[in-house]
């Protein structure tokens, strides 16, 4: 095998292989990234097992091959070298040695044989469809702080993505939940999605997927069967097992009768929990808030460290309300809100609360309260 690549098409293509390689691998082969040169394109392939990224890049390839190298060496390699660099690879098959060439540099880099890179098998999808990179981006990025970090609970590790039936017809869903807080996030339904079955998208493939989805024109395919999940674009394609396990049945912990609302503005009130959180201690880390007319005063009271108060201007018309949260919680929420104001609804201390932007039902949060 003998090519030559531009180093920057090679970092992309490298970078996005070696995030998926485990740092600590007993399987000497899952270090490593295949690479296979044909016609004019080179091929990097890398899998944990469960997630299988394919980049796609153009070179000029002057002999066809495949082989296998350290991914985190080869990344390293190419990121350290200048800017504009014509890399060429080259790996004659016997010596079990791959050369990087590049100016006056020159690397050779232990190989493995091809033979043994496991390669995910290829699956039938059940359903196929193309969607909007910032539909998907928004879907995952505003649902994916609420995915649980409990390994006990392994069917909370993702974020579950669904056709729901919404008020305004069918909708794509995701939802994330661990037990303390909700998201539930609707885009339209893109057209071939009507029969997805409902698939828990896990947690690593989640942030591999946000890199193909930073280009606002970019289409992803979309492909879901009930046991794998892949996204391509024309470059990258995305295969991940999905997590086995039936995802809890979300609805019912979404209150739908709290009447107590009050408006503030997002920004600011994620700000004035930050500031009052400063004093509490790190392992309850409870914010009280205390709602009367009009007027919203959030305070913290840790016996060893000192208290805070901050007092905000609120819309609220309802009678006095005291209430406590984790304000991490709080202001994981609050970040997630894009226009100016966010919508809260209380029932009373004990109950869930749930936080909306505006009057924008696409978007709904909830969160358990906490005794302060």
């Amino acid at each position: 095998m003998k090519l030559s690549i531009e180093r920057g098409a090679l970092l992309k293509a490298v970078s996005q292989a070696q995030s998926v390689v485990e740092r600590r691998n007993t399987i000497p082969i899952l270090a490593n990234v295949l690479i296979e040169a044909e016609g004019s394109d080179v091929n990097f392939r890398a899998t944990d097992l469960d997630i299988e990224v394919v980049d796609k890049a153009s070179a000029q390839v002057e002999r066809a091959g495949a082989t296998t190298v350290s991914a985190v060496t080869l990344h390293e390699i190419v990121r350290k070298l200048p800017d504009g660099a014509l890399v060429t690879l080259i790996d004659d098959g016997t010596s079990g040695r791959l050369t990087v060439e590049a100016g006056r540099s020159n690397f050779n880099l232990a190989t493995l044989p091809k033979e043994d890179f496991p390669v995910m098998a290829s699956s039938e999808y059940a359903c196929n469809f193309s969607a909007k990179a910032p539909d998907l981006r928004r879907l995952f990025d505003k649902s994916k702080f609420a995915i649980s970090t409990e390994e006990t609970r392994y069917y909370l590790n993702g974020v579950y993505m669904h056709v729901a039936d919404a008020e305004g017809g069918k909708q794509l869903r995701c939802v994330a939940t661990d037990g303390h807080r909700l998201a539930r996030i609707d885009a339209d339904l893109p057209e071939g999605a009507a029969d997805m079955p409902g698939v828990i998208v896990p947690r690593k493939t989640v942030g591999e997927l946000r890199k193909l989805l930073e280009d606002d024109d970019m289409k992803i395919a979309v492909s879901v069967s009930e046991t794998k999940v892949r996204f391509a674009t024309p470059d990258i394609t995305l295969t991940s097992k999905v997590i086995d396990g039936t995802f809890p049945d979300y609805t019912r912990v979404i209150p739908q009768g709290n009447t107590r609302k009050m408006e503030v503005d997002a920004a600011e009130f994620a700000n004035a929990v930050d500031r009052v959180a400063t004093v509490s201690s790190e392992r309850s880390r409870a914010v009280k808030l205390a709602l009367d007319e009009d007027r919203l005063i959030l305070s913290v009271n840790a016996p060893d460290s000192g208290a805070a108060e901050e007092e905000l201007a609120v819309a609220y018309g309802d009678e006095r309300l005291e209430i406590g949260f984790n304000a991490k919680y709080l202001l994981e929420i609050a970040s997630q809100v894009d226009r100016e104001n966010a919508v809260f609804l209380f029932n009373s201390a004990g109950d869930p609360t749930l936080m909306r932007e505006g009057n924008d039902t696409s978007a709904v949060y909830v969160v358990m309260p906490m005794r302060v």
